[in-house]
């Protein structure tokens, strides 16, 4: 059996049973948490898929692999999104999550320079919590979880921009790189003029 092929062996057993189902329960933590913040549109959790685990896996930087150690330094095998209305939203569920989970790192997403626009977003690193832990899988349960909190109009275009552009089957032209700036600044503006 290669590496890869006992990673996939591997991985799947911790997406089938303990990742999967770990995801549901944060999901409904979150929701039971912040039921009485307003304005937020959604809020979803998800185990990473197997195929995609390992597009991750194999990912190289410098002609060298990303990870030595892809089952434990992979850190969004589960991942949720919270959704809200608008900008200011995001800082009081900010406020919240950050009051509730142990974070581990930190990071708001913005383009490169001030006359560009793309990815929005604020991503976080935490713990998963201890009570979301089965003591029968708990050596197969990763120790974090990742978290981002968008508007609406950011989850939106990112989400187009993710299919059309960043993983695209075909090569992407200059003129359908313009077209996906110009939405990211549609997007953009749309933030900037919806506010409570």
């Amino acid at each position: 059996m290669t590496d890869l092929e006992e990673l996939h062996h591997l991985y799947r057993s911790r997406y089938e049973n303990v990742l999967k189902q770990t995801a549901q329960k944060l999901e409904q933590q979150l929701q039971d948490h912040l039921e009485d913040i307003p304005r937020i549109d959604r809020i979803s959790a998800r185990a990473k898929s197997v195929d995609r685990f390992l597009q991750k896996a194999v990912k190289q930087e410098d002609d060298e692999l990303k990870y030595t150690d892809p089952i434990n330094q992979i850190q969004d095998q589960i991942g949720a999104r919270i959704v809200t209305f608008y900008l200011d939203d995001i800082n009081r569920v900010s406020e919240e999550v950050e009051g509730y989970y142990r974070s581990i790192e930190t990071q708001i997403i913005v383009p490169d320079s001030e006359s560009e626009f793309g990815y929005f977003g604020k991503h976080y690193i935490f713990l998963l919590p201890e009570e979301l832990l089965e003591e029968s899988c708990s050596e197969q349960t990763p120790d974090f979880f990742e978290l981002q909190i968008k508007t609406l109009f950011q989850h939106a275009w990112g989400e187009a921009e993710h299919d059309l552009g960043y993983k695209s089957q075909t090569q992407v032209t200059k003129e359908e790189k313009r077209k996906i700036a110009f939405t990211a600044a549609q997007a953009w503006g749309a933030d900037e003029i919806f506010w409570v």
